[in-house]
């Protein structure tokens, strides 16, 4: 039997080297973790070792990767000031159905309670007794940082994030001649993370693979079963957000449906096989076009929406945290939920263009409110099935964005916009 499932894993590995992709090769590299932690559990503890590596790579791209993007996304858009209007609309869009998505991750994930019961590794050291639930004072004072390098040593992400959005608030009021050479270091730290988090994540097979392997050998087969419950429940989720808050958007806004789904067909199967949703920004941009949307609203609303508007990587980073509490038996109260709720807000703006980026925000966020890691270890496992639906769903929502605000410019052809749609 057992070289029965090795000689299947052997003819996954030759699937994925005809492939050549990264996503194909975690995906043999979940099934490798598995059986080496099922057949050698022993094993465990050296494989622990190279997924923290994995880890701790990830976590060093956290607060430079936030800065960056934050400040580039406010004060690299003299756009949002010159268009007026139209980006105040954009961006009030944006956060409105992110924040939907964010609070349909989180009943999903109440809902189903898929991170209960999983049983920790021997390896993780019995959680302290927990101080009461820290009080909306004590959570909106702990949003403000006194030392910006304390809160980076201390991976407080609330705390970084405030200070970007102060800092690309001030440097948006600067001279052009005082803002440009900040502004430029910014984008060029944006850009090195970007290749950072690349580089780290071709080492995302090894590092899946071990994760998978130490939580099976550790927590046993059973685990699995969470995490096809999470993987179910994410799934759905993004289901139920597509059709109670999309559609819904879509019907009022009489957004023709058949012509719509047809335009962004071949752009959210690209996102979707791809995991980037930059992959398919031109193509999304050429479609939308198409459709009748003007170009200047598409070349504003579609690259914005790219920071501003991730509602599948907003719903899984909900999802997800509260999946890590769940799993580490960590009861979190309405009053943190809702700041994990604030801080995801922020802090998932600007990380569309990476594949499983979502994974470094997540990281951070856990870290911030004193969530374990051996959680996310499990996670890591079905990481990649997640950044597939997930980056097609940030796809649909933009072309969905792009669409509605040119409605409500009045420069949508009502020609193309139907009464009814059949």
């Amino acid at each position: 039997m057992i070289f029965l499932r090795w000689a299947l894993v052997g003819a996954l590995a030759l699937w994925a080297w005809r492939r050549r992709s990264l996503t194909s090769w975690i995906l043999v590299a979940i099934v490798v973790g598995a059986e080496l932690g099922h057949d050698w559990p022993e094993s465990s503890a050296a494989m622990l070792v190279v997924s923290q590596i994995f880890i701790r790579l990830i976590k060093t791209i956290v607060a430079p990767l936030i800065f960056a993007t934050l400040v580039v996304g406010i004060a690299g858009h003299p756009n949002l000031r010159s268009v007026g209007r139209m980006g105040v609309k954009a961006l009030v869009y944006f956060e409105v159905v992110t924040t939907l998505a964010l609070f349909v991750g989180l009943a999903a994930i109440n809902l189903t309670q898929a991170g209960v019961g999983i049983k920790p590794p021997e390896l993780v050291k019995p959680a302290a007794p927990r101080p009461p639930a820290p009080s909306i004072g004590d959570v909106v004072l702990h949003a403000f940082p006194e030392n910006i390098a304390k809160s980076v040593a201390e991976g407080q992400v609330l705390q970084v994030v405030v200070f970007s959005l102060l800092f690309a608030v001030a440097l948006s009021l600067l001279a052009e001649e005082k803002r440009r050479p900040l502004l430029t270091l910014a984008e060029s730290l944006a850009a090195a993370m970007f290749k950072f988090t690349n580089l780290v994540m071709l080492f995302a097979p090894i590092g899946v693979g071990a994760a998978i392997a130490h939580t099976v050998g550790e927590m046993g087969a059973g685990v699995l079963v969470n995490l096809a419950k999470a993987l179910a429940t994410f799934y759905l989720a993004l289901a139920a957000f597509l059709l109670l808050v999309l559609l819904p958007i879509a019907l009022l806004a009489r957004v023709p449906l058949r012509a719509f789904l047809r335009a962004i067909a071949e752009p959210v199967s690209i996102a979707f096989a791809t995991t980037s949703s930059e992959a398919a920004l031109p193509l999304a941009m050429e479609r939308m076009e198409g459709l009748g949307v003007p170009r200047q609203t598409v070349a504003f609303v579609m690259p914005t929406g790219y920071s501003f508007n991730l509602d599948g990587g907003t719903l899984y980073l909900a999802l997800a945290t509260i999946f890590v509490a769940q799993a580490a038996a960590i009861p979190l109260s309405l009053t943190q939920q809702l700041a994990i709720v604030l801080t995801l807000m922020i802090t998932s703006k600007g990380i569309a263009g990476v594949p499983r980026a979502s994974l470094v925000i997540l990281m951070g966020t856990a870290q911030s409110f004193g969530l374990p890691e051996w959680p996310i270890l499990a996670l890591l496992g079905i990481d990649a099935l997640m950044d597939m639906a997930r980056t097609a769903v940030n796809v649909v929502g933009n072309c969905l964005a792009t669409v509605i605000v040119a409605r409500w410019e009045g420069e949508y052809p009502p020609a193309l916009a139907p009464r009814r749609d059949g």
